[in-house]
């Protein structure tokens, strides 16, 4: 195991993290907004908006993300539209993410009893305040552990950005290892990236999933 190798190339491996980290934050933060949204429509069965819904969930969980950034990268500019390798990569992985989080959420949703929103309504609350602070908070606490699993999907599926010339981790250890071929360091130094990043998502979700819990709210 060369260190020196190590020592040298990994700021090269903590600004790629930073950018994965970035453009993971922002497709997971669009992914939980599609979530919600698209759940609430599914949850109250609005026609059309509902089947529209659901082709854009099975489209979307039945299609590699891989393929969804060469459609975004290289096949969009046919037509003249053209993204930069950061915005298709926060596109893709949001596109990919909001069906996931919305398959998520309408499961908590489903365990949330229609008597309290028949109480709500009772008491005098708009629909939008019954969702806003009596099922949509049950139904996070019990869709956590998904939307937590998910999160770490997502961070994962990062590493396919490569493949659109963006300098993500997997770029740059695939560039170190093509260039002086030291497979070991360079696949090192990428898994230890990943688990600095992933791990404390892990633990923070582990940690609410708890408190939740002891709450009496998951």
């Amino acid at each position: 195991m060369d260190t020196h190798f190590i020592m040298q190339y990994m700021p090269l491996f903590v600004e790629a993290a930073k950018l994965t980290v970035v453009i993971a934050l922002a497709g997971i933060l669009i992914s939980i907004l599609i979530g919600i949204l698209c759940s609430a429509i599914l949850y109250y069965k609005l026609p059309i908006l509902r089947q529209i819904v659901k082709f854009y969930v099975e489209l979307s969980r039945n299609t590699p993300l891989l393929v969804q950034l060469f459609f975004l990268y290289y096949g969009l500019p046919k037509i003249g539209i053209r993204w930069s390798p950061e915005l298709c990569g926060i596109v893709g992985l949001s596109f990919l993410g909001g069906s996931y989080m919305t398959e998520a959420i309408r499961s908590g949703l489903e365990t949330v009893e229609a008597i309290q929103e028949e109480s709500a309504l009772s008491l005098g609350l708009t629909p939008l305040q019954t969702m806003r602070y009596i099922i949509l908070p049950e139904a996070i606490a019990v869709a956590l552990p998904a939307v937590v699993a998910n999160m770490i999907f997502l961070i994962k599926e990062t590493s396919v950005f490569s493949a659109i010339s963006l300098t993500d981790l997997m770029y740059v250890a695939k560039d170190l290892i093509g260039l002086y071929y030291q497979t070991s360091e360079a696949l090192l130094m990428l898994v230890v990236a990943y688990l600095v990043i992933l791990l404390p998502v892990s633990i923070l979700g582990t940690v609410l999933e708890r408190r939740l819990r002891y709450a009496g709210l998951g």
